[in-house]
């Protein structure tokens, strides 16, 4: 029987900025019905802004890619090792585990042979390849908690029966105040992403593109968003100093993104974020040769982005690989720029899918949940 320690601590296990942000939402979910439960673990700035006590940073299992797990793999056993002496240490009341499924799966599985209950908050897009991993849930994982509108019915074929929450992007995101703000027509956005590896291999094609653009656009203006722990001095080196370009910290993302007349974005969470706002995005990611590769083969889904997956369509152009290049990305956003009508076209099918990612209060259901069975463990 799973049991951990009812006084002790919840543990999360976060590895990326949309995690941290989600976990923090969930925290204070948590305290709203439990005000003195403590959480420690892993996770990232805005889980600490709410009282998270960190063990480890979500920056050291910050990787992309197969060739990129790879290479870090003895970095991220010596760092299993010493987080199953501290669990065994600790024995927290509940671990919560948050996307990165390489990294907590192997945490569930640890878990597991401790006696610590897991809960799966913001499931692991196994849907997206390799979705035999949803046996595995079944077995090491007491609830998995979705976000995602088409999450339930794939479970459901695993024989699992799931919770939907509904998308907690909802309860982060101030709408009401951000449709009241005006899109500058000049005004480009820059994503290049939350993790070195991504900002490295995909800003310098930005650039490029901004360079194209300016020989028949020259008044734009672009301003770069700034992921949450990332550095403003490695952003400035891979910029082009002749392209004018401002900074803007992370707090300040949701305004930025709603006044851009359009945004270049590396794929994730920011997309959702994006689409939810309103605002058009052209969508690159680039990984090693042999990642690409394999990925090709493996991926289960047409797209890779949040919103062309809830909507069944491409929304958002996708650039992928050796197709994410400056050309394609220029000339795209050149018929934005010059097309209304193709605008328009993306804009309103951003309005559709602001309706099918469920009402406000994901966190507070997804926390309810998880103290529920919790009470239900205890009381045996």
């Amino acid at each position: 029987m799973q049991t951990g320690n009812p006084s002790g601590p919840i543990w999360f296990s976060v590895g990326e900025a949309s995690g941290d942000l989600h976990g923090a939402e969930l925290m204070k979910a948590f305290r709203s019905l439990d005000p003195d439960v403590p959480f420690t673990g892993m996770g990232g700035p805005a889980m600490e802004a709410e009282g998270f006590t960190p063990r480890h940073s979500m920056r050291e299992i910050s990787l992309v890619g197969i060739t990129e797990i790879l290479g870090g793999l003895p970095r991220i056993l010596k760092l299993l090792g010493v987080i199953r002496k501290e669990l065994a240490a600790i024995r927290p009341r509940a671990i919560v585990l948050v996307d990165c499924p390489e990294f907590n799966f192997r945490i569930a599985r640890m878990a597991r042979k401790l006696g610590i209950p897991v809960y799966y908050y913001i499931s692991p897009q196994i849907w997206a390849w390799r979705s035999g991993r949803a046996n595995f849930l079944r077995e090491f994982v007491r609830k998995v908690i979705c976000i995602l509108p088409f999450e339930k019915d794939f479970y459901a074929k695993y024989g699992m029966d799931v919770d939907y929450v509904g998308h907690p992007l909802m309860d982060v995101l101030p709408l009401d105040l951000l449709d009241a703000l005006p899109v500058r027509e000049n005004r480009i956005g820059l994503l290049p992403g939350s993790r070195t590896k991504e900002v490295t291999s995909l800003l310098p094609v930005f650039a490029d593109a901004a360079r194209r653009l300016a020989v028949d656009h020259p008044g734009l203006e672009y301003v770069l968003v700034r992921a949450p722990g990332m550095d403003e001095s490695l952003l400035r080196s891979l910029w082009p100093a002749d392209i004018p370009v401002s900074f803007v910290s992370p707090k300040e993302r949701y305004q930025t993104f709603r006044t851009c007349k359009f945004i270049l974005a590396a794929s994730g969470t920011v997309t959702l974020e994006t689409a939810l706002i309103g605002t058009p995005v052209l969508v690159a990611y680039k990984v090693s040769p042999l990642s690409e590769l394999v990925g090709r083969m493996l991926v289960n889904v047409q797209y890779i982005s949040l919103p062309n997956l809830i909507l069944g369509q491409e929304i958002y152009p996708e650039y992928v690989g050796r197709d994410a290049s400056p050309e394609n990305l220029a000339r795209t956003a050149r018929s934005w720029l010059d097309d209304p009508e193709a605008y328009d076209e993306v804009k309103n099918g951003l309005k559709v899918l602001r309706t099918m990612v469920g009402d406000p209060g994901a966190p507070g259901r997804a926390a309810r949940i998880i103290l529920d069975d919790l009470k239900a463990l205890a009381s045996g």
